[in-house]
């Protein structure tokens, strides 16, 4: 299902200028993804390694492309030449080789740490105190080639709407700690929270990044 330009526009509104919009493209065809660039959109999030390079490989190069799922340290060397943003760390394992990764090409890239705070055991992140230690260890680490630029997390999937606020607020609260971090590795911006089903939850909480796929392109049919 292709981009419609009056969900997107009204979706930007509710936003503001403020907020970031990521398009999550995963599974979608090039075309679908080509109809919300020829509207202007850049930013796009794809979920597994191989379909986002083909995808950056058959698409414009000003697409600013976002790896949101779990990355595995060893498929990093295949996206660092042009990631614009990888959502996902949640290991002081994973950013060592981001940033091997990233010297290699001569960049510096951008990444959010992910926390925990739905109650599904699936989903991936750091606690609190994970959170803590990891960024000390960045603090020491003698990195030149990454920068953590905020939080990201995902809500327990659940139609209790009080439970989704209280996580965002909590993931909202854990952000507002680290905001006054003082280090060249660290430009502590962004809060990525909020989906296709409670980015206005997330908004409500204080996110300035959400994540949209099914509500911009329809669900997606696995083939």
């Amino acid at each position: 299902m292709a981009a419609n330009k009056e969900t997107y526009d009204r979706i930007l509104n509710e936003l503001g200028a403020n907020v970031e919009l990521v398009a999550v493209s995963k599974i979608q065809p090039v075309k679908s993804i080509l109809a919300l660039y020829n509207f202007g959109h850049r930013d796009f999030g794809e979920n597994y390694v191989q379909e986002l390079v083909d995808k950056s490989e058959s698409l414009s190069k000003d697409i600013r492309w976002h790896f949101i799922g779990h990355l595995q340290t060893n498929k990093v060397k295949y996206i660092a030449p042009f990631v614009h943003l990888i959502q996902g760390v949640d290991s002081f394992k994973l950013l060592k080789e981001i940033n091997k990764q990233a010297e290699k090409n001569n960049r510096v890239i951008n990444v959010l740490l992910q926390l925990h705070i739905a109650t599904e055991a699936t989903k991936f992140g750091l606690d609190k105190e994970e959170l803590q230690l990891l960024i000390d260890q960045i603090q020491t680490a003698g990195f030149n080639n990454i920068r953590v630029m905020g939080l990201m997390g995902m809500a327990t999937f659940t139609d209790d709407l009080e439970i989704v606020k209280n996580e965002f607020t909590m993931l909202k609260s854990i952000f507002d700690i680290y905001v006054k971090i003082d280090h060249p590795l660290f430009n502590w911006k962004t809060l990525s929270m909020g989906m296709s089903d409670d980015y206005k939850i997330a908004l409500s909480t204080g996110s300035n990044m959400v994540r949209i796929g099914s509500l911009l392109f329809g669900r997606r049919i696995m083939t």
